[in-house]
């Protein structure tokens, strides 16, 4: 079966929203099979690792199966099996995302004037 990246993400994985979407992030080299840059036209194999960002993590998969028709997203979960060491990692990014919110913490709204005066007064200091 030979089944192009584009459509593989698209139409069978559901990785990305839209073919366009997918378009875009293998022509601005975001993706990679088998350790390299994906272009639209290579074909997909089973047993390929292919790497996608997701969200502000990257996500490692390795191809099972192969479709022609996009199914329903219970299937297209079948598709492929994200590897250990991308799962640890995106779990680790998480937390160090939440440590770093929590050590950073932001005012509920924007200074009024006379904060800002006294902020201005003690950054003078």
């Amino acid at each position: 079966m030979d089944t192009k990246i584009a459509t593989y993400n698209t139409a069978s994985a559901r990785f990305c929203k839209t073919r366009a979407i997918a378009r875009e992030w293998l022509q601005a080299g975001k993706v990679h099979y088998n350790q390299q840059r994906a272009k639209p036209s290579k074909s997909v194999e089973i047993g390929a690792i292919i790497k996608m960002p997701m969200g502000y993590d990257e996500r490692i998969v390795v191809v099972k199966r192969l479709l022609d028709k996009r199914q329903s997203a219970e299937i297209a979960q079948t598709l492929y099996e994200e590897t250990a060491s991308s799962i640890a990692q995106r779990e680790k990014n998480q937390q160090a995302r939440k440590l770093s919110l929590f050590h950073s913490p932001r005012p509920d709204s924007r200074p009024d004037k006379k904060q800002r005066r006294q902020i201005i007064q003690f950054k003078q200091q």
